[in-house]
């Protein structure tokens, strides 16, 4: 049986998620900034609903991309050098959000990005914990993603693309930054080919448990993400 969580409590064990299952931990409690806070802290993350219940997930092993072993190809690398798009941080983050529910994905019916989701990481970005990178040509948002920072560890929600590379791009800068502020780990949660393609790995979650605790030490927001002044020589 999955645990049904009233808003009180308490998430249960993540070694009691089921592996048959993806890694589905519980269903229900609320998407309060502080429970979904509280849940990446602990390894867990929200991941579409059942019956407007959101659903909680714990997987293991957990795909993980470590900043320094971004593996940046060379048609990607020529692309970021060639430099015909303008990227911006937390410039517009519910467009973001809204372009990642908006982009069907191959396999799924539909998005596990509900509003009642994108209201609760809007929210999070207003308290300076949710963060997106955003690409634009021609003044068009052509690509982007978003995820929370939570002390130097980050967590990858969702991206999108609109024109090619645009995620790719997104992500690229995604990783300059966190590797210029500090950060040791980006979250993927689970693999997928395209992320395994940028260098993203799999590792145990008792591991990504044990690097977690290291990571989320200082748990205040960050001031609003810029792009200025990070050394972009590709």
């Amino acid at each position: 049986m999955i645990p049904l969580l009233g808003p009180l409590d308490l998430f249960p064990p993540v070694e009691s998620a089921r592996a048959d299952m993806g890694g589905l931990l519980a269903i229900g409690a609320d998407l309060s900034a502080a429970r979904i806070l509280d849940a990446y802290c602990h390894g867990i993350f929200p991941w579409g609903v059942f019956e407007q219940q959101p659903l909680w997930y714990s997987p293991d092993p957990r795909m993980v991309l470590f900043p320094a072993e971004f593996r940046l190809s060379a048609s990607l690398r020529k692309t970021l050098r060639a430099g015909q798009y303008e990227v911006r941080f937390d410039r517009d983050f519910p467009a973001v959000i809204g372009a990642c529910a908006a982009t069907p994905r191959p396999g799924q019916d539909g998005t596990w990005i509900s509003p009642d989701m994108m209201d609760a990481y809007i929210r999070l970005h207003e308290l300076g914990w949710a963060h997106s990178v955003e690409v634009y040509a021609e003044g068009n948002l052509t690509g982007g993603l978003y995820g929370l920072a939570i002390g130097r560890m980050f967590y990858g929600e969702s991206m999108f693309s609109r024109q090619n590379n645009a995620s790719k791009i997104a992500f690229a800068h995604l990783v300059r930054y966190l590797l210029a502020h500090d950060f040791g780990m980006i979250d993927c949660q689970m693999r997928t080919g395209h992320l395994a393609s940028l260098g993203a790995r799999e590792i145990p979650r008792s591991d990504f448990l044990a690097r977690l605790r290291q990571l989320t030490g200082c748990e205040q927001p960050r001031d609003t993400w810029r792009a200025d002044g990070l050394a972009m020589n590709w």
